[in-house]
């Protein structure tokens, strides 16, 4: 597509042009340039892109246009999301798009108490933005129907399927029209996800902005390997560098992301952890406050980070490698966003080796290593089982009051405070 195409060439109408003008939008991204023309024609999409590539205006834009009005209001737009925050999300880009529109929209997600959600569609609504969750408790109890649905969306598909929503989507879907427009989005295309689709859409067609499981090639990639009872004087090493200046942490469990902001903060890192377990309103706050600096990092789950849209955040750091290779691709896809740069560390102790293949067996390169003070050779070097996770022990009846050992050393060594930046993180072309 021309790089010169602007959004003025999209045939889109003067109340949405005043919404882009005021959001001083002019320039579609890719999959807004090849997936608008087709969408205002009515037809169905797969679109294949990962969060950060302008999805979400690629579909609400033309769902705006192509709407009819009818009253009394009815529910005409039903876009699913796999978490609260990206469906929280979705439902402020209809109102930045729409405001120049007479449509009235909704966000539900579980979580918090119904009351106010079932007002709002009580009142009635022309789009609902949802979780698949809490729209099905609404629909069991009769607080609203899809009779009337023209346009559907499931956003984020894949991560849907990870989530174990596949037969609630299932669900959802039977109580749709037939005669419909359906938008289905994914980051990767496995065999399942396909089959969904298949059963979904009509003579769909097919955009991908970026080829399928690669990572954004913006993302400047490093790797540290160390070993754990490092990793968290490494991290404040990291942070304390003035380029870091909005970094999003990913750890593997809640209890780890609580553990790793309350170490942040205590040494004088503002941050916040967010994850299943933390309240809805905790969680917008936390993400409220990243977004307008006052804190400068922001710990997270895979899920609990899934479908964050925030602009300029300059470093993603993978305290711990995730266990599935794709949601490697989703973190540091969280930066480098809309053409920025953005830059991805990796800490990789020795059980998570093999973690590390996979992921780079996915993405099909090496990931550049850097030399550091707390370099691990054993990290580096681990095969066989010390290359995993060990087994989980299976508490039983007389071990249940034992004490557990503390897996952090004593011992830990510290940079030299006078060291430059440069002298301490050498990239290192040593073969692995």
């Amino acid at each position: 597509m021309d790089n010169t195409l602007l959004f003025k060439d999209l045939n889109l109408i003067p109340p949405l042009e005043r919404a882009l003008t005021k959001q001083g939008y002019t320039i579609p991204t890719p999959i807004q340039s090849k997936s608008i023309p087709d969408l205002l024609l009515g037809k169905d999409l797969i679109g294949i892109a990962q969060t950060g590539t302008g999805k979400t205006a690629a579909f609400v834009l033309p769902i705006l246009q192509r709407m009819t009005e009818k009253y009394p209001r009815i529910i005409k737009t039903l876009v699913l999301a796999p978490t609260r925050e990206l469906a929280a999300q979705i439902g402020e880009s209809f109102s930045a798009y729409g405001e120049f529109l007479k449509f009235k929209h909704t966000v539900i997600f579980g979580g918090v108490s119904q009351g106010k959600q079932v007002h709002a569609l009580a009142r009635g609504v022309d789009i609902l933005v949802a979780t698949p969750g809490r729209l099905l408790d609404l629909m069991n109890q009769r607080k609203l129907s899809l009779n009337n649905i023209e346009f559907f969306v499931l956003d984020e598909a894949d991560r849907m399927l990870d989530m174990g929503f596949i037969n609630d989507i299932k669900k959802i879907i039977t109580r749709l029209p037939q005669k419909r427009q359906t938008l289905f989005f994914s980051a990767t295309m496995s065999r399942e996800i396909n089959n969904l689709a298949k059963t979904l859409l009509k003579n769909p067609i097919h955009v991908e902005v970026a080829p399928q499981a690669t990572t954004v090639e913006s993302v400047k990639q490093y790797l540290f390997f160390i070993d754990q009872p490092s990793k968290e004087d490494l991290l404040l090493e990291l942070l304390r560098q003035k380029h870091l200046t909005r970094v999003l942490i990913f750890t593997r469990t809640k209890h780890r992301a609580n553990k790793l902001a309350l170490f942040l903060s205590k040494n004088n890192i503002f941050s916040d952890a967010i994850h299943g377990n933390k309240s809805q309103n905790a969680r917008n706050q936390a993400i409220k406050n990243f977004k307008n600096g006052r804190i400068k990092v922001l710990v997270a789950t895979d899920i609990a980070a899934r479908g964050i849209d925030i602009d300029n955040i300059s470093h993603v750091i993978n305290f711990e490698l995730p266990n599935e290779p794709e949601s490697y691709i989703h973190r540091i896809g969280r930066t480098a966003r809309a053409g920025a740069d953005g830059t991805a560390f990796s800490f990789c102790a020795a059980d998570e080796r093999n973690y590390l293949r996979d992921i780079e067996k996915l993405i099909r390169q090496k990931i550049e290593v850097m030399d550091h003070t707390f370099h691990s050779e054993t990290a580096k070097n681990a095969v066989g089982a010390a290359a995993k996770p060990p087994p989980k022990k299976q508490v039983g009846r007389n071990s249940r009051f034992k004490h557990k050992s503390n897996p952090i050393s004593k011992n830990k060594r510290s940079f030299s405070k006078h060291a430059k930046f440069g002298s301490r993180f050498k990239h290192s072309h040593r073969r692995r």
